[in-house]
């Protein structure tokens, strides 16, 4: 026998680890298998967070905290197309948390998330990346990298995949990457419009509703009009709207109607079409809400356009409106409202509706709890009553003048501004006025100019313009403190506000008191500096400035040396002086503080007792009877008619009358706490020109004035003899004597020309004869007249001309004004 060998083993390679089969219930050991260099171990691991993380997402969070999301965001890129497959299901899982929607911003993990939205991946990588991008793009911050890494594209042409989940994830991605700006306008000018289209047809409710609400938001910006125009996709709505099958789209369609309609091209073809009919049948038929209050909206939108307005009324759309009206849901009530405040645009609805007692069913929203459906009704009303008569009295039959005010003070700014507007409309008609102001609408107003807001401060403004007509407004306003915020608004930088308030003002100073208080808080200041401005300056500040210098002469006569013959002066007049653009002129009341000094007198006129003195404005001043500052009430009609004042067997009996009429007075209360003393000398002076200078006729009067005048004024002064008329010696002896720089007119018995130029201003007044003041250099002044002097012509109109009147080297002598002796008398 042979000896038996033994037999060795077979050996194997020793650095060959033979394998293992692993198994843990641990995640974290799923996680630290991420790191192994191993395509298997990578590829389980990766499916195995998958699985836990579509459990829950505390499952998330815990793979969160493990730091599975870091090794994730790598593996996606591995070069193992199982690897990345996997990877890419579990972190397109896990991005749904918003704890990993944190890490990953950290991490640039976009660009390689984006790289897998290829048509040529495997379907499942498109599925999850395309859902990890669904997630991470309802946030800025990952929209932003998106439109930066140009997934955008990507994304649209995988609209076009096969698969259902690749579609539904793509459209939610670019649903919510739309809600920018940037993306928004980018889709038109990457096609995007066709695919989304294409997918209406969709047999997946959710991807046609993604569809839809996305072509909604896109549109309503009006540059992708036009490419969804091009699009035939108003067609494509259309049809959507005409099919039943689709209700649940037609209140989104309805909205992307809406948005077309902003443009013109779009409005005529939906009317090319037969659009217009559509939506109205939306309108007329009961159906959801929500698509009943978006066709209304639609038809707001449409009725902007003048000629569709016209369509709109010859197909009834007034009766539509208003029959919604009786609806229960605010909603449709309120979008109702804002289609009536557009179709009144048309004159003829608004007379429709007022028949159909639209206007008693809008009034009644007034009273409603929600504060959009109470903006909505006064916003309709705005519309119907803007320039129509008939409706503002429906509005106040149905009570809403006084709904109205108390929205005045509503918390919505929007509900005030348009109850503001119809207030306006409404103040338009003198009963109404009256009304609307019963109610408190001045003081609501008035806590309307103390608003930030713009639109608030238009309307408040407008409102206060339309019923400061009355003069008991204007009291109710000065009372309230209004004319302090309406001068304020004059500083606004927004041109609007600050026209609107000038106009504000202008009508506020129409009457004395009103005027002079604006004056006092620094309207006249604001005034001259905004019309000094070449951008702030405007035709109604001029207007607001002259208004207040209108009714104030003092300050007009002080700014600008010159009161025309419409400028009529009365008691409480007096020349402080010319003063500069900006500078403020100062008060009787505040010049009668001051201890006598040695600057220029003021001088000062007061013929009427303190209970006679009314202020007035500057149409009631122009019409005041001479009877009211010591003058028969016929002098005023002596320019036109030159019937004498003194008739036969008459003439006693009317002086006796001029002369109880003529009665002393004391004093004229101009402030509170202080007096102008009455001045009898120039109350004598009147009565002596009523007595001497009426009865004369055409150019005699003015001689005749201007010889009672210089006579009263230290009389007849050479020109080489001014320099011994010590004129101003007098004037400073009546200051120590009265012990105030204050004169009152008829006090001063030595006058130079600025004296005697405005004794003859204030005494024509007075009488009724016109004649304008002018200030001059070097303590000259004069007066100017227009006078038909010579023989009148036979045949046609002989034109007057314009005169300046002597009243101190040779009192009345008439001046040609532009002859050598007038220029003379002008300067010297």
């Amino acid at each position: 026998m042979g000896k038996k060998v033994k037999k060795e083993p077979e050996s194997f390679p020793k650095d060959v680890f033979d394998p293992l089969s692993i198994e843990s219930k641990n995640a974290a050991t799923a996680v630290l298998m991420l790191s192994s260099p191993e395509e298997d171990v990578l590829a389980k691991a990766c499916e195995a967070i998958h699985k836990f993380a579509e459990k829950g997402d505390e499952n998330k969070s815990s793979l969160m905290g493990l730091g599975a999301v870091e090794p994730l965001s790598r593996l996606i890129s591995h070069e193992d197309k199982i690897v990345q497959k996997k990877a890419v299901m579990a972190l397109g899982v896990m991005a749904s948390n918003c704890e990993v929607k944190k890490g990953l911003k950290s991490m640039d993990v976009m660009p390689a998330i984006i790289s897998k939205l290829s048509p040529q991946e495997d379907l499942v990588v498109l599925e999850f990346a395309t859902l990890c991008l669904a997630f991470l793009s309802v946030d800025c911050t990952f929209k932003v990298q998106i439109f930066e890494h140009k997934g955008l594209e990507p994304l649209i042409r995988l609209l076009c995949n096969p698969d259902a989940d690749v579609k539904k994830n793509s459209a939610e991605c670019i649903f919510n990457l739309v809600q920018d700006f940037q993306n928004r306008a980018a889709v038109p000018g990457l096609n995007g419009f066709p695919p989304l289209l294409d997918l209406l047809c969709s047999e997946f409710p959710v991807i046609q509703q993604l569809a839809m609400r996305t072509i909604e938001t896109i549109t309503s910006d009006r540059e992708s009009l036009v490419a969804f125009r091009n699009a035939q996709g108003l067609n494509k709505i259309l049809e959507v709207l005409a099919n039943k099958e689709f209700h649940d789209l037609h209140g989104v369609a309805l909205k992307v109607i809406s948005n077309c309609l902003e443009d013109s091209e779009s409005v005529w073809l939906i009317q090319g079409v037969g659009g217009l009919e559509h939506l109205l049948q939306f309108v007329i038929t009961p159906t959801l809400p929500e698509v009943q209050a978006n066709a209304v909206k639609a038809i707001a939108r449409v009725a902007q356009n003048g000629e569709i307005r016209k369509i709109l009324h010859g197909q009834n759309v007034e009766k539509a409106l208003t029959d919604l009206l009786t609806q229960e849901n605010d909603n449709i009530r309120i979008a109702t409202c804002q289609a009536v405040a557009t179709v009144s645009k048309n004159l003829s609805s608004r007379d429709i509706f007022r028949s159909l007692d639209a206007i008693k069913l809008i009034v009644r929203l007034l009273n409603s709890e929600g504060s959009e459906l109470r903006t909505a009704a006064a916003e309709a009303l705005s519309g119907l009553t803007d320039n129509n008569k008939l409706n503002a009295y429906a509005v106040y039959d149905a009570g809403g003048d006084k709904l109205l005010v108390r929205q005045l003070r509503d918390s919505c700014a929007w509900a005030a501004v348009h109850a503001a507007v119809v207030c306006t409309n409404m103040a338009k008609q003198e009963e109404l006025r009256s009304c609307i102001l019963a109610h408190g609408a001045m003081p609501a107003l008035v806590e309307l100019l103390h608003s930030s807001d713009n639109h608030t401060l238009i309307s408040a403004t407008q409102a206060v313009a339309s019923l400061a007509c009355d003069a008991e407004a204007r009291q109710e306003l000065r009372n309230v403190g209004g004319l302090t915020h309406l001068i304020k608004l004059l500083r606004s930088i927004n041109a609007d506000v600050r026209r609107n308030a000038c106009w504000a003002v202008s009508v506020c100073a129409n009457d004395e008191i009103t005027a002079i208080e604006m004056c006092n808080a620094g309207a006249l200041e604001i005034l001259q500096e905004i019309n000094l401005s070449v951008h702030r300056k405007s035709k109604l500040s001029e207007v607001a400035l002259q208004k207040l210098q209108d009714n104030s002469l003092s300050l007009k006569y002080s700014l600008t040396g010159h009161l025309p013959p419409t400028d009529i002066t009365t008691d409480g007049f007096y020349d402080p002086g010319q003063i500069r653009m900006g500078q403020q002129v100062p008060t009787l009341e505040d010049l009668s503080k001051q201890s006598v000094n040695q600057h220029r007198a003021i001088i000062a006129v007061n013929g009427k007792q303190p209970d006679q003195l009314i202020p007035k404005g500057p149409d009631e001043r122009k019409q005041d009877s001479p009877t009211e500052t010591g003058t028969s009430s016929v002098m005023s009609s002596k320019r036109s008619s030159k019937t004498p004042i003194k008739m036969k067997g008459k003439g006693q009996k009317e002086e006796k009358k001029d002369e109880e009429e003529i009665k002393p007075q004391q004093e004229v209360v101009l402030e509170e706490g202080w007096k102008l003393p009455y001045d009898a000398e120039f109350h004598n002076l009147v009565k002596q020109a009523v007595k001497s200078v009426l009865p004369l006729d055409d150019a005699k009067m003015y001689t005749a004035l201007a010889v009672l005048v210089c006579d009263a004024m230290g009389g007849q002064v050479e020109p080489e003899k001014l320099h011994d008329f010590l004129w101003e010696l007098h004037i400073s002896k009546l200051k120590l004597e009265i012990n105030s720089n204050i004169i009152p007119i008829g006090k001063i018995k030595k006058g130079i020309y600025f004296h005697r130029a405005l004794l003859f201003k204030v005494l024509a007044d007075r009488i009724g004869l016109r004649c304008s003041l002018v200030r001059g250099q070097y303590n000259r002044a004069w007066n100017e007249i227009l006078l038909i002097n010579g023989p009148k012509k036979p045949y046609g109109y002989t034109r007057p001309e314009n005169y300046i009147i002597d009243l101190i080297h040779q009192p009345g002598n008439l001046m040609k004004s532009n002859s050598a002796a007038a220029l003379a008398y002008q300067s010297i």
